[in-house]
């Protein structure tokens, strides 16, 4: 697939240093007194696809965007474009309630960080080579403005996701301490309780022990028995437990 053409006319050593398929990666080029730029419009969805824009520098000043004298204007509007989406993604950032929020934000906010780098760099690459334009130097300090502006809220983003994390991590790790506390209160409470009930159980079956006639001693020696194996038994799981957590 070739390369749009546009109505002006490249010198030669510029259309030399361009590839037959596409105009390529956001660049400044200087040759034969004229400057040609590369830029790219701001990456839409996942950033795969994103349009160049082109301008040419005359050695007499004039700007062109893509092969129309309308190039100062087209350039202001570019860089407008990127700064509306960072106030876009401000929005949302303020807006976010939760890490999911906060991912997808980042998601579509990195592309446009990284082509908003780009621009300023080729922008800067361009004001090297041409002294004293007012114009471009103007344009390549809003375009350092909008790449940091943007670079700083996806840090933003990312240090909020990481608390975020960092956050339902320990609430988890605190739930699974508490979770641990009370199955240990219930394996304690099981042992003292199990052979209570294990003989309450045996002496209430309605079957003819012998046991009937004695007097209430014998029940609360039953009981004190009880009590006593509960407590053997506690103490032999509490110190299970303790072994496990060595």
């Amino acid at each position: 697939m070739m390369r749009k053409q546009y109505k002006w006319q490249l010198p030669k050593e510029i259309e030399q240093r361009l590839g037959e398929t596409s105009y390529g990666r956001q660049r400044a080029i200087f040759e034969a007194d004229h400057l040609f730029i590369v830029l790219h419009t701001p990456p839409v969805d996942d950033g795969s696809e994103r349009e160049c824009v082109l301008f040419l520098r005359t050695p007499e000043g004039k700007y062109f965007c893509n092969g129309i004298d309308s190039g100062e204007f087209a350039l202001r509007r570019l860089i407008s474009s990127y700064d509306t989406l960072f106030e876009s993604y401000d929005d949302l950032y303020d807006n976010s309630s939760s890490a999911t929020d906060l991912f997808k934000l980042m998601e579509v906010l990195a592309p446009v960080n990284r082509a908003a780098t780009h621009l300023h760099l080729a922008l800067q690459s361009a004001r090297s080579h041409i002294e004293g334009d007012t114009f471009l130097i103007a344009m390549r300090d809003e375009a350092y403005e909008v790449s940091r502006n943007l670079e700083l809220l996806f840090e933003d983003a990312k240090r909020a996701l990481d608390h975020r994390i960092a956050g339902n991590t320990e609430a988890q790790a605190r739930m699974a301490v508490e979770m641990a506390s009370a199955q240990h209160k219930l394996n304690i409470l099981a042992a003292v309780t199990f052979p209570l009930m294990a003989i309450a159980t045996l002496m209430g079956m309605n079957l003819v022990h012998g046991f009937e006639q004695f007097p209430p001693v014998l029940f609360w020696t039953v009981v004190g028995t009880a009590t006593v194996v509960g407590l053997l038994v506690m103490a032999w799981v509490t110190r299970r437990e303790k072994g496990t957590k060595n």
